[in-house]
C-alpha cells in the first residue's frame, strides 16, 4: 500500500499538481484504491463521506486521460446523486487536472442548461451529471456515451435511496459492454451488491471502516432534551463554541423556520434544501465556506453533497431516519486531518434511536449534562400554577359583573389566561 502520493508513477503534470495543492499523504481509501485503478481494474470501494473518495478517482481518471490525445469525444462519465456533490467533484477534478486542457462538463437540473450544452459541445471528454438531467439529454440524443470507457459511480447507496436505479440501468445501457468502472459507496447493504454484481468484471474489493476513523477525530456528544427547548440548546452552543455550525432538521418547513428564529438573535446563517434554487443553494455554500455564514441549517440532501474541510461542529438538531445518514452528517466535520465535534439532540421517546445508531454503527456518544435553559414554551410548573390561581383571587382582580354563583377558575382555564396576559 503506498504512502505518499509520490510513491506513484504518474505523469510529471499530475504529480505537479498533487504538490501544489499539498496532497502529500493519501487516506487509506486512496492509498487502497489508486493502485489497482491505475492497473485498469475494476474497483468497488466503501469508505465513508469525507475520507478522500473523489481524489481516488480523479487520480487514476486523469492519468489515464493523459495518455490518450485530446479528442472532442466523452471518455469518462462520473455519476452524482445531487447537484453540489457533481459541482465539487468537477472544482476537484479541474484542480487536479489544471494545464492539462481535459474539458469537463457538469450535467444537472436546476441549473442553465445552455452553459451545460455549450461546454459538451466544446469538447468535454469528462461528463460529471446527476442520473436524471443525464437521462434527458439521452433521450433528446444529446450525449452520446457509445465511447465512454470508463464510468464512476460516486455515492452509489444515495443514488439508489433516491430512486435512482431505472435512470443507473438505462444509463449503463448506453455504454460500452468493455469498460473501465470504478463504484464508490458509503454503505454497502444489498441494493447495492446487486448493483455490483450487475455492472462490475472481476472488481478489487475495498472497505474502510468508516466508524472507527470517525471516532478518533470526531468528539460524538449527544444531550437528552425537551423537544421545545432544541433552539435555546442550539443558541447556548452557539454562544458558548468557537467555529462554524452545520444544523441538520429533518423538514423544508424547519429549516426555514430555524433559519428565521437565528436571523432574528443576530446570527449569520443560511438555508439550503429542496426547494431552494440552484442559485441560492450555491450562494449559501459559497457564503458558508467563505466564513459569511457562521451557520447553514441544512435538510439532508447536503448530507453527502457539502464538502467543507474546516466545519467545526455538525448538530443533528433533528434525528436521521436512517442510522446510515447518521454517519453521513458527521462525516462533514473532522475533515483534513482535523478535529470536530458533532452534537445530537435526543427527546426522551428517542433515545432507543440513538441506541440502535451505536449497535448498528459502532460509535459510542457520550452525554452531557443539560445546560440551564430556559422554560420551554407552552410548558408551566405545579409551583407556577398554584403562584398563578393565587393572584386570580377575586381581591386582585376588578369586577367586571356580578355573578350569584361564581366558580373558581379551572387549570385549563387559568392557564390560558396566563398565555395571554403574557
Amino acid at each position: 500500500m503506498i504512502q505518499h502520493f509520490s510513491d506513484l508513477k504518474l505523469c510529471s503534470a499530475l504529480r505537479d499538481n498533487l504538490a501544489r495543492n499539498q496532497f502529500v499523504t493519501p487516506t487509506p481509501v486512496q492509498a487502497q484504491a489508486i493502485p489497482p485503478l491505475l492497473e485498469g481494474r475494476d474497483v468497488v470501494a466503501t469508505a465513508q463521506t469525507g475520507t478522500g473518495k473523489t481524489l481516488a478517482f480523479s487520480i487514476p481518471l486523469i492519468e489515464a486521460l493523459a495518455a490518450v490525445p485530446r479528442t472532442k469525444t466523452i471518455k469518462a462519465l462520473i455519476l452524482s446523486p445531487t447537484r453540489e456533490l457533481a459541482i465539487q467533484i468537477d472544482e476537484a477534478f479541474r484542480q487536479l487536472a489544471h494545464g492539462m486542457q481535459i474539458r469537463t462538463a457538469v450535467v444537472v437540473g436546476g441549473m442553465s442548461e445552455k452553459a451545460q450544452l455549450r461546454d459538451i459541445q466544446a469538447g468535454a471528454e469528462v461528463v460529471i451529471a446527476t442520473p436524471g438531467r443525464l437521462c434527458d439529454y439521452l433521450d433528446r440524443r444529446i450525449i452520446d456515451l457509445s465511447r465512454t470507457a470508463t464510468v464512476v459511480l460516486d455515492e452509489a447507496d444515495r443514488m439508489l435511496d433516491m430512486g435512482f436505479l431505472p435512470d443507473l440501468r438505462l444509463i449503463m445501457g448506453k455504454l460500452p459492454t468493455k469498460r473501465h468502472t470504478m463504484l464508490f459507496s458509503a454503505t454497502m447493504d444489498s441494493s447495492v451488491a446487486g448493483l455490483v454484481a450487475s455492472y462490475v468484471n472481476n472488481p478489487e474489493r475495498i472497505a474502510v471502516e468508516a466508524c472507527a476513523e470517525t471516532a478518533g477525530r470526531i468528539d460524538l456528544f449527544c444531550y437528552q432534551v425537551p423537544r421545545g427547548s432544541k433552539y435555546d440548546l442550539l443558541e447556548y452552543l452557539l454562544k458558548n463554541e468557537q467555529g462554524s455550525f452545520l444544523v441538520f432538521v429533518a423538514t423544508k418547513e424547519g429549516a426555514d423556520r430555524l433559519t428565521k428564529f437565528l436571523e432574528r438573535e443576530n446570527f449569520k446563517v443560511a438555508a439550503i434544501h429542496g426547494d431552494r434554487s440552484q442559485n441560492e443553494r450555491n450562494k449559501a455554500l459559497q457564503g458558508f465556506k467563505d466564513g459569511l455564514y457562521r451557520v447553514l441549517v441544512a435538510t439532508d440532501v447536503a448530507a453527502r453533497g457539502i464538502h467543507v474541510d474546516d466545519i467545526a461542529h455538525v448538530v443533528n438538531y433533528d434525528l436521521p431516519q436512517e442510522p446510515e445518514n447518521f454517519v453521513h452528517r458527521i462525516g462533514r466535520t473532522g475533515r483534513a486531518g482535523s478535529r470536530g465535534a458533532s452534537w445530537t439532540f435526543v427527546t426522551p421517546l428517542e433515545l432507543s434511536d440513538v441506541r440502535k445508531y451505536e449497535r448498528t454503527l459502532g460509535i459510542q456518544v457520550q452525554f452531557r449534562e443539560l445546560p440551564p435553559l430556559p422554560r420551554p414554551i407552552g410548558l408551566i410548573s405545579e409551583a407556577d400554577m398554584e403562584e398563578f390561581l393565587a393572584s386570580m383571587s377575586a381581591a386582585s382582580l376588578p369586577p367586571l359583573v356580578k355573578d350569584p354563583k361564581p366558580t373558581p377558575p379551572t387549570p385549563s382555564r387559568s392557564f390560558s389566561t396566563r398565555r395571554r396576559r403574557r
